[in-house]
């Protein structure tokens, strides 16, 4: 990774920003609820289409949880996110996030409603594109309300 590479705060504010317009009109158009749910699912689709393209690039070809986590710094540049590891091995990776950036520029830019819809749906998706056996486990989110995320990653065997 490069240091000159957009952090993926500054990379989902111009993405939020383009959003909103594009959700607003099909909001107008064919309600709110048809348009978070296009809105999600294309979410979700480019959320596995990047990890998908991360995950090629992974020493040998072969992604894995170390490749994953070397990954994380492009989510908490510019100081994005406030980390708290629990667990990092082979196979499982635990952690805390105790402040979120990307919730507190959503609210900022008034889509605190779109939060979770632009982001923390993202999360599990990118799982489902790195690698089929990578699986995360989310009850929280700060966005969602909480005074935290609990970020459970595990890879099985």
């Amino acid at each position: 990774m490069s240091g000159d590479q957009l952090g993926i705060l500054r990379q989902r504010r111009i993405e939020a920003a383009f959003a909103r317009g594009v959700y607003d009109e099909m909001k107008a158009a064919i309600g709110e609820a048809a348009a978070k749910a296009i809105l999600s699912r294309a979410v979700v689709k480019m959320a596995k289409e990047t990890a998908a393209a991360m995950a090629k690039d992974a020493p040998g070809g072969a992604p894995s949880l170390a490749h994953f986590i070397a990954l994380q710094p492009l989510w908490t540049k510019d100081d994005a996110l406030e980390i708290e590891t629990l667990r990092q091995d082979a196979t499982r990776y635990d952690f805390n996030v105790t402040r979120c950036r990307y919730a507190e520029m959503y609210r900022e830019m008034g889509l605190a409603d779109l939060g979770a819809v632009l982001s923390c749906n993202r999360d599990g998706a990118f799982c489902e594109g790195y690698h089929p056996k990578m699986k995360l486990e989310r009850t929280q989110t700060i966005m969602g309300g909480a005074s935290h995320c609990d970020f459970r990653y595990t890879m099985e065997e």
